[in-house]
């Protein structure tokens, strides 16, 4: 009877905790400013006459043994401002899968980085909306000379006891094929 009542609190008790966890899904674009709060600090009046953009491919999903076996990953998108003296505001993220469909953005309005703070946009390994060819862009923006900032993301996931971890860096958008 003891072993009941104990199993049965034991369920009330983490039925409780489920309900209070955040969803498994992609953070939403809200909590980044709640979230990296101390990271943030007042948009610069005037002119951003300095931009520009990152792509970032990740990987929320790997193909495996000839396409037969999926790896899902978690993604964790990092945005750091390189500079040590100025603002860097980002205009916009934005979450697309392999087809190039956006699946989420993540600011509602432009935000502002503190000199060498940094944001993060976390996907979880069971969101895989993004698939095997998932993306990031990033638009950034700057009141005059600045640092061009870092942005790279992490992949963290596992199949059975083999657990990996990798890197894909940002890569600046540039037009190219004009002379």
């Amino acid at each position: 009877m003891c072993h009941i009542r104990a199993g049965g609190l034991l369920l009330v008790i983490l039925a409780c905790l489920a309900l209070r966890m955040p969803s498994a899904e992609a953070q939403s674009g809200t909590n980044i400013e709640q979230t990296f709060a101390n990271s943030l600090t007042a948009v610069p009046s005037g002119n951003l006459g300095v931009s520009g953009a990152f792509y970032v491919p990740v990987y929320s999903s790997v193909s495996m043994s000839q396409g037969k076996l999926r790896t899902d990953f978690s993604v964790t998108l990092s945005v750091h401002n390189a500079s040590e003296t100025k603002p860097l505001v980002l205009k916009r993220i934005a979450y697309f899968d392999t087809s190039g469909k956006m699946v989420e953005g993540y600011l509602k309005a432009p935000i502002a980085l503190k000199p060498f703070s940094t944001v993060e946009v976390f996907i979880a390994t069971s969101d895989v909306r993004g698939g095997t060819g998932a993306n990031f862009v990033v638009d950034w923006a700057a009141a005059g000379e600045i640092a061009e900032p870092a942005v790279e993301a992490l992949m963290v996931g596992g199949v059975g006891n083999a657990h990996y971890a990798f890197i894909s860096q940002g890569r600046p958008i540039r037009i190219v094929g004009q002379n």
